[in-house]
């Protein structure tokens, strides 16, 4: 029974760090594949933002994705919803436009930054721990091999190097486990550094544009006529079609 529970104790760990590196290796693709995607959408609505006229045409913008492109929209809609005369009275709408505008962009880079980190933790406790559980495995092997040897009366070295070396594969398998998740941990921690500094510039440089404008941003709403369900669209004026058509109606008539 000692034999099999020592085994047993011994293969569960083998097994953990498996696991461990499974966990790790998974969460290295998964936040690498992130990372990529984060990288190019903030580039290209990076790219798109500045080439906007001003900051009324920046707001119509739409169709991107990424940190960057969520943080302009909070902002935008926060600038939208000031501009509507919310009649909210509570600590949420507290504060002048700016105060406002600041909070919300804060609120938004709180979460993307909590999405980027998400998984970090994992990696920094495998990080921490595998070595401690492979040694775990190795001092139990040892223990069980040292109990056999004695039990055979004999401690030659053809004796005593087997059961050892095998209790020593534990240790080197949680070092191997560790040491990636160390590495990625370290690698996707200072990308996020870059990531936030980037949208903590973009949110200064927002609340710059917005000031320029006094915190004013037009709705993008619809112009109507007479009949409540006729309105303009992109590019064209319905009233001025509708008045067009009425001239002609007349010059027809006379």
């Amino acid at each position: 029974m000692p034999t099999l529970s020592t085994t047993a104790i011994v293969d569960g760990t083998l097994w953990t760090l498996g696991a461990f590196s499974v966990i790790t290796w998974g969460l290295i693709l998964i936040k690498a594949i992130q990372h990529v995607r984060v990288a190019h959408f903030n580039r290209v609505f990076n790219k798109v933002f500045w080439r906007a006229t001003d900051l009324h045409a920046a707001s119509e913008l739409s169709g991107y994705s990424g940190p960057a492109a969520r943080v302009a929209s909070a902002g935008f809609n926060t600038l939208r919803d000031a501009d509507g005369g919310t009649t909210v009275h509570d600590l949420e709408h507290t504060g002048d436009r700016q105060e406002l505008l600041d909070r919300r962009l804060r609120q938004q880079m709180q979460k993307e930054r909590g999405a980027l980190e998400s998984g970090l933790s994992v990696l920094a406790t495998i990080g921490s721990t595998a070595p401690f559980v492979g040694l775990f495995g190795t001092v139990w092997g040892i223990m069980h091999a040292l109990q056999d040897i004695s039990k055979s009366g004999s401690a030659s070295l053809d004796v005593v190097a087997g059961p050892i070396g095998e209790a020593l594969i534990a240790t080197a398998i949680g070092i191997a486990v560790a040491v990636p998740a160390v590495i990625a941990y370290n690698f996707f921690l200072r990308r996020n550094k870059v990531i936030w500094a980037f949208l903590d510039n973009f949110a200064t440089d927002f609340i710059h544009l917005a000031l320029k404008t006094s915190f004013i941003i037009k709705r993008p709403s619809a112009k109507y006529v007479d009949d409540p369900g006729v309105a303009t669209t992109h590019g064209k004026s319905t009233v001025a079609e509708l008045h067009r058509d009425s001239v002609q109606a007349k010059g027809a008539h006379a």
